[in-house]
């Protein structure tokens, strides 16, 4: 096998990136939107905790960096945040140079008013430029304008919100689907390993699977995994790729403490913190999620992060590499 690297990258750590603008805005229609993503295994950036100031908070410009789609909402406080107008910005200039998808949601407000700054939209609009220079002004306005001209949800003309948020995570999905990622083109023999493993996957199995993929190093285990979860992400509601397992229980790194890495990066929460070995299955036996677990080289780590098919829901795949044949040689591995 022969794997020829490709310098262009995917590795989005959010698929969505939000930009709206006041607490009624969180409390409601994002609420709902975060709601039908998580179940839809829809990663979106959460901003609390993050301070505003005057000025767009590096952190923001790192993570609308990091997302595969902005959904824009605008609403009739948006314009009063220069934060937003600024952020707004920054996500037209990485659509320009990045082709980063931008979604438009209208909440409460007429495209019409959002293009031209009118209403009461523009009055927002006006207060907010009162304080600032016209070359502001005027690169606001534009942005404005632009995102304006993207189509998008409006639910001023919406009878039904649950059913128009629905309808946007499956646009959101179908974008996805419509934009996979060329990191792996020109692979000279990854098209072959990557059928035969959707052959021993059976994504359309209902069950659990664990499969693995052993041999020695250097020989492109880790990139068909990752290959993997590229191509099938969007048939899960969560995938995580767990790497850097290698020595892990070596090192002394205990069974809860390596449950709490590998929570915390299947459902994107920092910090969680577990006391019994069965929390996995709490958390995860509803979800239907790809897990890959790259170089194990313990079975004590198959057994602290997949010991059991019943730890995952319904149609979950669990991928397994490791230069180490016999650690797969178990009941539920195939």
């Amino acid at each position: 096998m022969s794997l020829l690297a490709s310098s262009s990258s995917c590795n989005y750590k959010y698929i969505v990136f939000p930009s709206f603008h006041g607490p009624d805005v969180r409390k409601t229609l994002l609420s709902h939107m975060r709601k039908q993503f998580d179940f839809n295994g829809i990663t979106m950036f959460d901003d609390q905790g993050i301070e505003r100031s005057e000025e767009i908070a590096p952190s923001l410009k790192k993570a609308i960096k990091e997302s595969r789609i902005s959904i824009v909402i605008l609403s009739k406080k948006y314009a009063s945040s220069s934060w937003c107008l600024d952020e707004l910005v920054d996500i037209l200039k990485r659509k320009k140079a990045m082709k980063q998808i931008v979604m438009t949601v209208f909440y409460g407000v007429e495209p019409f008013g959002v293009r031209n700054q009118t209403g009461e939209f523009g009055i927002a609009f006006n207060e907010t430029c009162a304080r600032k220079t016209d070359e502001e002004r005027q690169k606001w306005s534009k942005a404005l304008n632009e995102v304006a001209n993207i189509a998008g949800e409006d639910f001023l003309r919406c009878d039904n919100e649950a059913k128009r948020i629905e309808k946007i995570a499956r646009d959101v999905s179908n974008k996805l689907n419509a934009t996979p990622c060329r990191d792996f083109d020109g692979m000279v023999g990854l098209e072959a390993h990557l059928t035969e493993m959707e052959s021993l996957l059976d994504l359309d199995y209902d069950g659990v699977k664990m499969v693995g993929i052993s041999g020695p190093a250097g020989i492109g285990k880790t990139t068909i995994a990752k290959a993997l979860q590229s191509r099938f992400s969007n048939r899960f509601q969560l995938t995580c790729f767990v790497d850097n397992l290698r020595g892990s229980y070596l090192s002394g790194l205990d069974e809860l403490r390596l449950q709490e890495q590998f929570l915390s990066n299947v459902l994107n929460q920092d910090g969680i913190r577990i006391n019994h070995s069965g929390v996995i299955e709490e958390r995860l036996c509803k979800l239907r999620v790809l897990i890959i677990l790259d170089d194990v080289d313990h079975i004590k780590q198959l057994e602290a992060l997949a010991n059991k098919t019943t730890w995952f829901g319904p149609r979950s795949r669990i991928v397994v590499t490791t230069e180490n044949k016999e650690l797969l040689q178990q009941e539920w591995y195939r």
